[in-house]
């Protein structure tokens, strides 16, 4: 029986390679949250931005609360498994009224793990509407194979890199997924997505999670770090400790040594024979 999601849900994620939209957080946490994110961006002057809107569950107490978070981890375990690992988390900020875009592309070329069974848990901590430029996907993509992918990186993309698929498919191709503040969705790692600009007056905050089973293994001349958060480690990455104290001089050194690794193995790159 499955923890969080219905059968039909499951089968689903299997068939279309997404599940969207489900429940996680009341009302309260998303407020909580969010103030905590907007409080520090307060007290520094400027929005999030890079490093620390990446694997930002090593430096805060709200990305550290829903990484390990209970119905956020019930869902995850549906479809990958109870023994359950955080390889990388990713915050995407669109600030109201900002063209702000992803290009179409597939998450595994970005994070070099095989097999392909990384799955990301979209959160949203406001509101990701069509409007606001919410994920839009092509269902059974995931089967597809994967996709060359090149790099063009511009301003207003939001990968810093601009990894993605050239001249195979336009905006009016796939299916919007919005999601509401509190609720998420997941998706499988060869899924095709992108996302296109926020028109709204609010800005859209979501919180990306890269969730994997412990048996997935990295490939490249790197090895990794990441932290598990369900069941147990397989020995297949360096592991990361739990934030203990939120901001502390040490969870920088950790936050930074954990990054350095990841971006590490994407410039040494790998390319995977079939």
């Amino acid at each position: 029986m499955p923890q969080l999601l219905s059968e039909a849900q499951v089968e689903g994620y299997a068939r279309d390679g997404y599940v969207s939209p489900i429940d996680v957080l009341n009302q309260a946490e998303v407020k909580a949250f969010r103030q905590e994110l907007e409080d520090w961006e307060k007290q520094r002057g400027q929005a999030i931005d890079f490093p620390e809107k990446s694997k930002s569950y090593l430096l805060f107490n709200w990305a550290d609360q829903l990484v390990h978070h209970p119905r956020i981890l019930d869902a995850v375990e549906d479809v990958i498994g109870p023994d359950i690992l955080v390889y990388h988390s990713t915050l995407f900020l669109k600030e109201a009224n900002t063209p702000s875009y992803v290009r179409w592309h597939q998450d595994s070329p970005y994070f070099y793990l095989s097999p392909h069974l990384h799955v990301t848990a979209w959160v949203a901590l406001s509101d990701a509407s069509i409007a606001a430029g919410c994920m839009q996907v092509l269902p059974g993509s995931h089967q597809w194979g994967v996709f060359e992918h090149d790099d063009k990186p511009e301003p207003m993309n939001m990968i810093r890199r601009g990894q993605g698929i050239s001249d195979r498919f336009d905006n009016t191709t796939g299916t919007f997924i919005p999601v509401g503040p509190g609720q998420m969705s997941l998706h499988h790692t060869d899924l095709v997505h992108a996302s296109g600009g926020n028109a709204t007056t609010d800005r859209r905050l979501g919180f990306a999670i890269s969730y994997i089973p412990a048996h997935v293994k990295p490939i490249g001349a790197v090895k990794p770090s990441a932290l598990c958060v369900r069941g147990r480690s397989h020995g297949n990455f360096l592991e990361e400790t739990r934030l203990k104290q939120p901001l502390h001089e040490e969870a920088y050194s950790a936050h930074g040594s954990a990054l350095a690794l990841f971006r590490a193995l994407q410039d040494a790159g790998f390319k995977e024979t079939v």
